[in-house]
């Protein structure tokens, strides 16, 4: 009953955020009386350029798998790179679509952790890592584009608060990191007692744990995180096709590579779908640019052709779902099984 009403409240709120997008859209005309859905169905596609878009995003995203393969493999887990794919595109798949309370980064690290059962704990490591990495080069790459655009020259209260956010998100980001990589920290005294917090004692504990097998394998980290600025370039060039690519104006390639890290960061939050909306709908009606005109509701239709463009990509991952739907419902039943005894 718990795990139902988790989802249904998840999917509540995604859409009732999609919604009232929606209808902020369809409310607000341009001056042919047209809105932007109507825009969209009645003027032509360049679908040359949303092709291009699909190819960026599907590279991004085999790149973030090649990311995590690097990863399991630095731990001495002799995982073959097509069965990296294999479970990396089945936790692709569930991180877009609500399936219960077994997120795509939990059920990589089950899948993992089943086919190496002695090595459980560097398994886990990984997807920890793994998305520590790129959560963290999304405010990097937000905060060096933010500088090199121009970006916080701009002088709208909201935008400014925005840009303040990135950098102190990304410097508190980095001495956190530099805590975890030092010796001394992750094997004190303090290390240990965060871990009996309630709560989040045990995530805490998790995280440190995961750093500290890659503690002595700067050159691992260093280049996932080279990888992490890769794939988000190529997810910020591939929604700057899709808006080309659509009705309507569009920011420019340099500002995207703003917009997005910032909107895609939101997928921290537990939610199919929402506050990417929410958050890239805000920027593109905000962001000043000469000659541009963005009406509102176009962050929205080129965040729902993002959407798109995920759910072709994760196609892959049904395709593995279905070949392997007995192993996978195995490893989502031992899952919900620990999560309830540990509660």
């Amino acid at each position: 009953m718990k795990k139902l009403l988790v989802m249904l409240l998840k999917i509540g709120i995604s859409v009732a955020i999609i919604a009232y997008l929606v209808y902020d859209a369809v409310s607000t005309e341009n001056e042919a009386g047209q809105n932007i859905f109507e825009q969209l169905i009645h003027q032509p596609k360049h679908w040359g350029l949303l092709a291009a878009a699909w190819v960026f995003c599907a590279s991004a995203v085999t790149l973030t798998l090649v990311r995590w393969w690097c990863l399991v493999r630095a731990l001495r887990l002799p995982l073959p790179f097509t069965e990296a794919l294999r479970i990396g595109f089945l936790g692709y798949l569930f991180n877009l679509a609500p399936m219960g309370i077994v997120g795509g980064d939990l059920l990589k690290g089950w899948m993992l952790a089943r086919e190496y059962r002695q090595r459980r704990i560097e398994a886990f490591a990984s997807v920890v890592v793994d998305r520590m990495i790129g959560l963290y080069m999304l405010f990097v790459v937000a905060t060096a584009a933010i500088f090199v655009t121009g970006f916080w020259r701009l002088k709208q209260p909201e935008l400014q608060f925005i840009c303040n956010t990135t950098y102190l998100l990304t410097a508190s980001g980095a001495v956190v990191l530099a805590l975890l990589l030092t010796p001394g920290f992750t094997d004190g005294r303090g290390t240990r007692a965060l871990g009996r917090l309630p709560r989040v004692g045990h995530a805490i504990e998790s995280l440190i744990g995961a750093v500290r097998m890659y503690r002595r394998q700067p050159y691992v980290l260093a280049s996932s995180a080279i990888m992490s600025v890769a794939v988000h370039s190529l997810f910020a060039t591939g929604v700057y096709l899709i808006a080309r690519g659509l009705p309507g104006d569009d920011l420019s390639l340099s500002t995207h590579f703003v917009v997005m890290p910032l909107s895609a960061s939101t997928g921290a939050l537990p939610l199919p779908m929402g506050p990417f909306e929410l958050v890239l709908e805000f920027l593109y009606t905000h962001v000043r640019e000469p000659n541009v005109v963005i009406a509102t509701g176009q962050g929205l239709v080129v965040a729902l052709g993002y959407r798109l463009i995920s759910v072709m990509i994760a196609t892959v991952g049904i395709c593995y779902y279905l070949g392997s739907r007995q192993e996978v419902a195995q490893v989502i039943h031992e899952a919900e099984e620990e999560q309830q005894a540990a509660q």
